[in-house]
């Protein structure tokens, strides 16, 4: 596997964790509520679902999609109404003090794979990134090494991100500013899944 390639991978994939999106949100979120604990554990739930989608573009998922374009839909509609669920719920306890208890770790994990596997457009942008980067012909183990590459570059970030809120002073206007941000966030989240809901199937 070509090391200017995975690199040019690793770039891709950090420009599109800098775009604000549903799993930045939730991540953000998590790190104000619980600490760099419960937003890196969610960054592991993130991290692990978005590379199940890379992994699933690399032995042709997407293509499969495209193929089955109602199963793409089906899967969109579902990804849709649980983003709609969350905004709707982080809507809600806008003005609530924040929760004493920490999160489970395996609560806090899932949160994120349900984030990611919200959004089946993870594959079909995988998929197109991957053509672009890497020859057609990949074995077995370069694609497991394209993957495993993507989970630890995932968690690292992710937890990267939770430290950078919760230690270096930032989370203190942050949470003065909870019921704004919050109210902020389930407006964007609910946002992302109108446009994921109405989306043109591939």
């Amino acid at each position: 596997m070509d090391l200017t390639a995975l690199i040019a991978f690793n770039a891709a994939l950090a420009a599109a964790l800098a775009s604000p999106g549903p799993a930045m949100l939730v991540c953000i979120r998590a790190s104000l509520r619980g600490g760099w604990r419960e937003g890196a554990l969610t960054g592991v739930g993130l991290a692990a679902m978005a590379t199940l989608w890379t992994l699933a573009a690399l032995f042709g998922l997407d293509a499969l999609f495209r193929v089955f374009p109602w199963a793409y839909g089906a899967l969109k509609t579902l990804g849709a109404l649980y983003l709609f669920w969350i905004a709707w719920r982080t809507w809600r306890v806008a003005g609530a003090p924040l929760p004493t208890v920490a999160v489970p770790a395996a609560r806090a994990i899932r949160t994120g794979v349900l984030v990611n596997l919200s959004n089946p457009k993870s594959v079909l942008f995988a998929g197109a990134v991957l053509v672009v980067i890497f020859p057609p012909d990949l074995g077995t183990g370069a694609r497991l090494g394209i993957a495993l590459n993507h989970l630890v570059f995932e968690i690292f970030a992710y937890a990267a991100l939770s430290f950078v809120i919760a230690r270096s002073g930032l989370a203190q206007p942050l949470l003065a500013a909870k019921a704004t941000l919050e109210r902020v966030t389930a407006a964007v989240l609910g946002a992302l899944g109108l446009r994921l809901l109405l989306e043109r199937t591939p």
